[in-house]
């Protein structure tokens, strides 16, 4: 990918897990271990997996909510993973996020018109009328009359409060926006009008998001590409028709099989998956997804690279002969 807006590189977040009287650090909670990937300008890239699996936290050390514990995330060619809130002020007004639950988000103590014109004030961006200006042009953008300027975010509706969240996200002209499960509290009729919302603005602005949620049909949707994660590692990345039309990795397909068929008599197997999702505090040592089911071939894993390889041009999966058939395994194993 020529010049990709985002990139990271082995990127790890983990938390320190403190206990006893000294309160001394006794583990760590590996929520992203590991993660490398890219994202090109005006590309959206969905990032999908279950709840627990890190995706949350990856999207905030992105945009630097939370420091990383290793790895490097280069803006623009830029590597920001050091940088302080001082030195990251300048970058804000290139990379926003748009959280999952606006009635937390949003200020409730805020007019709409402050909580949108905040961005600008902070980055002292015109005069208190051209931020008002501003913030009634972001409102119609959005599908919002201009008087919702003047009332509070409880006031509105959940499909409403978000709209207000993207305008805020909006408000410095973004290159790349990281969109945290954006859709997952709003009625199903209400989610087709923010994705179409997402898109018109995208194809406008030419912005980059990172579309995290858990919901596979709307990722297949609004995505270019989709990057699947599995206790803080990647284990499949794709085009989207490619990686829902041949799924190559265990957990993809199981995640896939369980999007709803919405014609009653279309039969579909449904991949069932069994055991429990591995603890973060203390991964297993070897193919975590093969751990979880209990896999033959689970032990080989452990000390072997399981690092991405590309099955075929564009399609990566982790090298894991656990979530692999035999075929594939030996096509990844034979190009590493």
């Amino acid at each position: 990918m020529p010049d990709p807006i985002l990139e990271l590189r082995d990127l790890k977040m983990h938390f320190p897990v403190r206990g006893g009287v000294m309160s001394r650090q006794l583990n760590s909670v590996k929520a992203v271990d590991g993660v490398s990937l890219s994202i090109g300008h005006g590309e959206t890239l969905g990032l999908v997996g279950e709840s627990g699996c890190g995706k949350s936290t990856l999207g905030k050390s992105i945009v630097r909510l939370t420091r990383p514990t290793a790895g490097s995330v280069f803006f623009d060619g830029k590597d920001i993973t050091h940088l302080s809130q001082r030195q990251l002020r300048p970058l804000r007004c290139n990379m926003q996020m748009v959280f999952q639950d606006p009635a937390e988000s949003l200020n409730s103590r805020m007019s709409v018109g402050q909580i949108i014109a905040e961005p600008l004030e902070v980055q002292k961006i015109g005069t208190k009328a051209t931020r008002m200006d501003t913030v009634h042009q972001l409102l119609e953008r959005v599908g919002m009359p201009k008087s919702a300027a003047q009332r509070f975010s409880f006031e509105f509706s959940g499909g409403q409060r978000q709209r207000i969240g993207i305008a805020r996200a909006l408000a410095l002209n973004p290159d790349m926006i990281v969109l945290d499960e954006p859709v997952s509290a709003l009625d199903v009729s209400v989610q087709s009008q923010v994705l179409n919302l997402l898109l018109d603005l995208q194809e406008d602005y030419n912005m980059a998001y990172l579309f995290i949620a858990h919901d596979l049909a709307v990722v297949k949707h609004i995505s270019d590409r989709v990057a699947v994660m599995y206790l803080g590692k990647i284990v499949e990345l794709a085009d989207a028709d490619a990686i829902y039309k041949n799924p190559r990795h265990a957990y993809t397909k199981a995640l896939i099989s369980a999007i709803p068929e919405p014609d009653p008599m279309i039969e579909r197997p449904r991949v069932h998956l069994e055991g429990e999702v591995p603890s973060p505090i203390n991964p297993p040592k070897g193919s975590a997804f093969g751990h979880r089911i209990n896999h033959p071939r689970y032990e080989e894993t452990i000390g072997m690279d399981l690092s991405m390889a590309e099955i075929e041009k564009g399609h990566w999966v982790a090298a894991d002969p656990c979530c692999l058939s035999e075929e594939d395994f030996g096509l990844v194993a034979s190009s590493s």
